[in-house]
């Protein structure tokens, strides 16, 4: 990064904070109409960001117009619809003073100031729109930094961001690790995070230095417990989507399968003649892109380790990185496939006859973004969750709460810190403040 770079991003930080000071977004009408305004460019540039996610990581144009595009308007709407009543004081119960005063209480919401949001490139789109309109909604400036391993999306994002805003309100900077740490030595007054647990410790430690408060989505290997009483083939439809959308990339996907005993060759058969029929015996090409041929090379590390494990899929082509949907049999923590999130579409499957057994696996490691549990006994699903935490749940189903933006996303431990998803986002993005008058 030379200086020229240097000081423009450190006068982009400058006049946002400039801006912020006018106190010109804590009008909510001014907040309403910056959605409006991101919601028109956002919709004069679907096509380029379908292009762009086909570029970047293969991503068909069905898959980029729901997961990238539908679900960010979706909940842009709900914003829209919303704001003006989540961002009105809190007429809050209070009790008579000593003196014999009455105190009246209420809670109200004030923006923290200029945010950093850092984007990932597994849902560039979603994942970095999705907390801007957060940071929008609060009466926040924002300044964006997308991931570099996602260059065609990126861009787009940049030319969306710059039809919609002025550089002092909304601002992109393109780079990696050299921008990165430019900018977290930066005195923000809130950061946004998604990515890794590893970037996550990064960036939480740069925050720490200046006390600075901030959310991190972060992953972890999410378990999928499949019951004995399982309908399997419910089961395989929604584990298969869960797991092969966006080629294994992302991070509430299933990440490793525990089979009761009973079901589990059953399970297999079933995934082999699912795959067989949806990608017409050939999935490679079909379910996108892995981001980088490290990546492709990591993930054929772990097939190389244990290849008599595989039973499905495996190939793959480091040119084109294209991979194909792959299961592995006999599974053990031990295995390498077990060390860390595969984030890929390799689908490991460890068998169980005790479900305590398996709850004690899951509870001695750290904390999942997401947990489910396959089963038509609810008591039965209802006890596993009750036993064990992650960021968030589901039963008989995979993906879904993440679409569901009237629920709070986030993780926990490890798997990361803070929700979101509209009007949790407008409270993350939001100070809350207590405000008492004696009268």
């Amino acid at each position: 990064m030379d200086t020229n770079q240097k000081e423009y991003i450190t006068d982009v930080f400058q006049s946002q904070k400039k801006f912020f000071a006018t106190r010109k977004t804590q009008s909510v009408d001014f907040r309403i109409q910056q959605l409006a305004n991101l919601k028109k460019s956002f919709i004069a540039h679907n096509d380029a960001i379908c292009d762009a996610m086909f570029t970047d990581l293969g991503k068909s144009r069905p898959e980029t117009e729901y997961a990238e595009i539908k679900l960010v308007l979706d909940e842009l709407d709900y914003c829209l619809e919303n704001l003006e009543s989540w961002a009105k004081p809190i007429e809050m119960p209070s009790k008579q003073h000593a003196t014999g005063a009455e105190i009246v209480s209420k809670v109200t919401f004030q923006p923290y100031g200029v945010s950093y949001i850092v984007g990932p490139f597994n849902y560039p789109i979603q994942l970095t729109f999705s907390p801007l309109l957060g940071a929008i909604m609060g009466g926040n400036t924002a300044i964006i930094k997308p991931s570099e391993n996602t260059p065609s999306v990126a861009a787009v994002i940049e030319k969306i961001v710059k039809d919609a805003f002025p550089p002092n309100y909304v601002s992109v900077i393109q780079g990696s690790i050299e921008e990165n740490t430019l900018l977290l030595s930066f005195k923000f007054d809130y950061i946004f995070f998604t990515g890794s647990p590893n970037v996550g410790k990064i960036v939480m430690r740069a925050a720490a230095e200046q006390l600075i408060p901030l959310t991190l989505e972060l992953g972890g290997k999410s378990p999928t417990i499949v019951h004995k009483d399982a309908n399997l083939d419910k089961a395989v439809e929604r584990i298969a989507r869960g797991k092969w959308m966006n080629c294994g990339q992302t991070c509430v996907a299933p990440d490793y399968l525990y089979v009761h005993e009973s079901v589990k060759e059953e399970l297999i058969q079933r995934f082999k003649i699912h795959l067989q029929k949806t990608y017409d015996g050939n999935s490679l090409g079909k379910i996108g892109k892995i981001v980088s041929q490290q990546q492709v090379m990591n993930l054929a590390g772990y097939l190389d380790a244990v290849k008599e494990k595989v039973v499905y899929g495996g190939r793959y082509d480091l040119e084109t990185r294209y991979f194909e949907a792959t299961i592995m049999d006999n599974i053990v923590w031990q295995d390498a496939v077990m060390q860390q999130e595969i984030f890929g579409p390799i689908l490991p499957i460890l068998t169980y006859s005790d479900v305590d057994t398996v709850l004690d696996e899951i509870n001695s490691r750290p904390k999942p973004l997401a947990l489910y549990v396959f089963s038509e006994d609810k008591d039965f699903a209802e006890d596993i969750l009750s036993k064990t935490t992650s960021g968030d749940a589901e039963i008989n189903s995979t993906l879904i709460h993440v679409g569901i933006h009237f629920l709070p996303f986030g993780g926990v431990g490890t798997s990361g810190m803070g929700k979101y998803h509209g009007q949790y986002s407008f409270q993350t993005f939001s100070h809350m403040r207590s405000i008492v008058e004696l009268r």
